[in-house]
């Protein structure tokens, strides 16, 4: 299952997981950047900046329930 973790640059603590987003679409037109973060300020509200949020798109094991991350595994601002 795909899946995507929505991180918050917060200035004092620095990146937080504030959430997921399981993908449910079948129409792969549809996802696109705008839509997945466009989502993340509908459900965390106003109070989180669209600036400040960013996301990694994950794979859980159905089975196992095992992560999968791209490799390598590392946020930096670059990649904001």
């Amino acid at each position: 299952m795909v899946v995507y973790e929505i991180y918050w640059i917060d200035p004092i603590e620095g990146y937080q997981l504030v959430g997921t987003l399981p993908e449910r679409r079948k129409n792969p037109s549809r996802i696109t950047r705008a839509s997945i973060t466009n989502w993340a300020e509908k459900f965390f509200g106003k109070k989180l900046e669209i600036k400040d949020i960013f996301f990694i798109q994950v794979t859980i094991d159905e089975n196992t329930g095992i992560i999968s991350r791209p490799t390598p595994f590392f946020i930096s601002q670059q990649n904001i």
